[in-house]
C-alpha cells in the first residue's frame, strides 16, 4: 500500500505528471530538454526528477557529461499514462538540447 501512496504523491503535482508524460512520449531526455520544453526552472525539474527516481519511476544513465532520464517499466504508472494519452498532444514538441546534440 505504501507504493500506491508514493505514486499518488508523485501524481499530485501537475508538473511531475507533465514530466512523466514527456518521458513517456520521448523516451530519453536530459534535464535541459525537460526544462526548455515545459518552461520550468532547472532546480524545480531536478527536484521533481529526484522524487521520481526515489519512487523508482524513472531511471538515469550518463551519456558523457549528460544525465539522461527515462521511465522504468511500472504497470500502474503505465495504466495511468494511458489514461492521459490525449493530453500528451497538448504538451509542446521537445526542445532539443543544442549542446547535447552537438557532440
Amino acid at each position: 500500500m505504501e507504493k500506491l501512496v508514493v505514486l499518488a504523491k508523485i501524481l499530485s503535482d501537475i508538473n511531475r505528471v507533465k514530466i512523466l508524460a514527456l518521458l513517456k512520449r520521448d523516451k530519453n531526455l536530459c534535464v535541459c530538454e525537460i526544462c526548455d520544453t515545459l518552461e520550468l526552472s532547472q532546480p524545480l525539474v531536478s527536484r521533481h526528477l529526484g522524487q521520481m527516481k526515489k519512487a523508482q519511476l524513472i531511471d538515469v544513465h550518463k551519456e558523457g557529461k549528460w544525465s539522461i532520464y527515462s521511465l522504468v517499466d511500472h504497470s500502474m504508472l503505465e495504466y495511468l499514462l494511458q489514461e492521459i494519452q490525449e493530453d500528451l498532444q497538448k504538451i509542446p514538441p521537445t526542445r532539443q538540447c543544442f549542446s547535447r546534440n552537438k557532440r
